[in-house]
């Protein structure tokens, strides 16, 4: 009898300590949730992805991230990672995980680096805003904020137009960053020279959202750190911003056309 109500005793101990560490845990508070999204379309070269990985892998392990963490609210941040490209590839690589301390940034951090790399297809930004509101759902508890770390070297060029689901996500209260990224290729050009201004137009939005271009691959650590940091810290724009389309610069389908043009090129080959 005292056998089995230790053993008993054990199995709740056990379970409330699951509970305890669990993204759906009613008690767990948190100060933001954040999708990292991060493009692997076929425009990223190996080379590109590579510092990209190893720039997230670096920010998780920064003392600087793991202080603006300690110094949110309730020092307790949700974190997942998603490689997406097409409309209907998005590839969480990283499971939701709650991060409280510099260890468990170190082994979410740890557990990033382990994944081998991929390339895809089509680059579908729509796409992965519409996956991480689903993401988002798979929480119990409402954090905070709940943000979308968009990076990405190109325009939306598969699925629905990307400013419906930008608009739809907002709407729904969740934050939308990104991190255009615009340096040189072996081919001698970005793939869309204002793509700055394509993400701030176009895909950002919410409060607090920013875009947070990068030029030089060298500064691919630093710049994700900072973006990292200031994600979690909430630090952005005050306003609300969604630029609606037709009052901007920037077309917001010039990656639909742009494909449209290419399929017709090709059509036209002998």
């Amino acid at each position: 009898m005292a056998n089995r109500l230790l053993s008993t005793l054990a199995f709740f101990l056990l379970a409330s300590e699951v509970l305890a560490g669990s993204p759906s845990a009613p008690e767990a508070q948190l100060d933001v949730a954040l999708v990292v999204a991060v493009d692997v379309s076929s425009s990223m070269e190996s080379d590109e992805q590579g510092l990209q990985r190893q720039g997230f892998i670096e920010a998780f392990r920064s003392s600087l991230v793991h202080e603006a963490i300690e110094n949110g609210p309730h020092g307790r941040v949700a974190v997942t990672y998603v490689e997406w490209s097409g409309v209907k590839d998005q590839r969480v690589i990283v499971p939701w995980t709650i991060i409280d301390s510099p260890e468990k940034a170190v082994s979410f951090s740890n557990q990033l680096a382990y994944q081998p790399l991929r390339q895809a297809g089509m680059t579908s930004i729509s796409g992965i805003i519409d996956h991480s509101r689903r993401l988002f759902e798979q929480l119990g508890g409402a954090p905070v904020r709940r943000v979308v770390d968009v990076s990405g070297d190109g325009p939306n060029n598969d699925g629905r137009h990307v400013t419906y689901a930008r608009d739809e996500a907002v709407a729904n209260g969740i934050v939308i960053n990104g991190l255009p990224i615009m340096f040189r290729r072996a081919a001698g050009s970005t793939e869309l020279d204002d793509l700055d201004l394509y993400f701030r137009e176009c895909v950002i939005g919410g409060v607090g959202s920013f875009v947070l271009p990068l030029h030089d691959p060298e500064q691919f650590a630093m710049v994700i750190r900072t973006k990292i940091m200031r994600e979690i810290a909430g630090i952005g724009d005050s306003r609300p911003l969604i630029i609606p389309t037709q009052q901007g610069s920037m077309n917001c389908i010039t990656g639909e056309r742009r494909k449209q043009e290419d399929l017709l090129s090709q059509e036209r080959k002998p």
